[in-house]
C-alpha cells in the first residue's frame, strides 16, 4: 500500500489505538475501481482525477489537507496498482485521517496521514436483482453533517441502516430525508423510472453527488436520448415506478426488483436499467472508444 509518503507492505502500515481518525470518525475516504478487461488482459483506472478531486473538496469541508495534487495521485495508484500486479477488478481506497494519538477531538491544528489502499472486488451488492427496504433511519442532513463527503464518521448512519436490511432478510436499505423524501441506500445513489421518465434525488435531498451517478446521467442524456429530471422523490413513488435502481462504485448499476414487499414493474430488471448497464460496462472496461477519456489503462 502507500502510506504517508511511501509503499510499504500492508501489515507494515500502522496506526496507534489513540489515533482520532480511528476514534472519532475523523476522516474522508474515496472508492475508486479499476476494471480488469479479460479480452485485452488491461486493467482500466475508472474516473481517477474526478475521485480525487472529489477527495480533495470533502478534505477543505474538515480541515485536512490532501498531501499531493491530482495528477500525482493518479499516478500513485497507478503503481500501486501495478506493485500490487493487479489482473483483476479491483476496488482502490484512499484514506485521509486526523493522525494524532491523543484523547480529544477537534479538526483544527491536527496531522494528518494518507494511504491507499487495493482489494480484489466483485459485486458489492446484487447486480441482477435488490430486494429493498426503506430505512427507519434517516439520512443525515445538512445542518448536521457535509453528507456531501465521504466522510467516515458519518458512515455510521449507512451501517445502522444497511444491517437494518440485511438482518430483516433484504439486499439493501433506501433511506429518505427528514422530510421524508427519497435520499439514497446506505452506499449507492437512486434511480427511478416510469413512463420513460427517468429521475433522481436532487443534491439538496443531503445525498452524495455520486461520481457513478453523473457518468450515468451522461449516458441516459447522451446515448438514449433521455433526458433525467434531479428532483425530490416521493417514497411512495418507488412502489409505483416501472424500473428502480442503484448505482455507485461499490453498486455499479444494481436493479431493484422489490421495494418494501411490493414488487417493482414486472419483478425483473427493467429494459432502460439493462441497456444503461451494458453502455456502463463497455465505457468502464475500455470497450467502447467514445469513452477513452473515463478510463486510464494501469498496464
Amino acid at each position: 500500500m502507500y502510506f504517508d509518503g511511501e509503499f510499504r507492505r500492508y501489515e507494515d502500515a500502522r496506526i496507534g489505538l489513540l489515533t482520532q481518525g480511528l476514534n472519532y470518525g475523523t476522516g474522508c475516504f474515496e472508492g475508486i475501481r479499476a476494471y480488469w478487461n479479460r479480452e485485452r488482459g488491461q486493467l482500466y483506472g475508472l474516473w481517477l482525477p474526478e475521485h480525487y478531486e472529489r477527495l480533495h473538496r470533502n478534505a477543505r469541508a474538515l480541515q485536512m489537507r490532501v498531501p499531493h495534487p491530482v495528477e500525482e495521485l493518479c499516478e500513485i495508484t497507478v503503481e500501486l496498482l501495478r506493485r500490487n500486479e493487479c489482473r483483476e477488478t479491483t476496488y482502490v481506497r484512499p484514506l485521509l485521517f486526523k493522525a494524532a494519538e491523543e484523547i480529544g477531538f477537534r479538526l483544527h491544528d491536527i496531522p494528518d496521514s494518507f494511504a491507499i489502499a487495493t482489494s480484489p472486488m466483485g459485486d458489492y451488492v446484487p447486480t441482477n436483482g435488490m430486494r429493498c427496504m426503506v430505512s427507519s433511519w434517516r439520512r443525515i442532513s445538512d445542518t448536521m453533517a457535509p453528507p456531501r463527503s465521504k466522510c467516515t464518521g458519518i458512515y455510521i448512519n449507512s451501517a445502522l441502516a444497511k444491517s437494518e436490511a440485511l438482518q430483516a432478510g433484504f439486499d439493501e436499505a433506501i433511506m429518505l430525508t427528514d422530510s421524508g423524501h427519497v435520499c439514497e441506500g446506505s452506499g449507492e445513489n437512486t434511480f427511478l423510472i416510469r413512463k420513460g421518465v427517468v429521475s433522481t434525488p436532487a443534491a439538496a435531498d443531503n445525498i452524495l453527488e455520486g461520481i457513478t451517478r453523473q457518468g450515468l446521467i451522461h449516458l441516459f442524456r447522451e446515448e438514449m436520448g433521455i433526458e433525467v429530471v434531479e428532483r425530490s422523490v416521493q417514497r411512495s413513488e418507488l412502489y409505483g415506478a416501472d424500473e428502480v435502481f442503484m448505482c455507485g462504485t461499490g453498486a455499479q448499476i444494481a436493479p431493484v426488483v422489490e421495494v418494501d414487499r411490493r414488487m417493482v414493474g414486472d419483478g425483473e430488471p427493467g429494459p432502460l436499467t439493462l441497456k444503461v448497464q451494458e453502455l456502463f460496462r463497455r465505457a468502464v472496461t475500455g470497450t467502447d472508444p467514445k469513452y477513452a477519456e473515463w478510463v486510464r489503462p494501469i498496464w
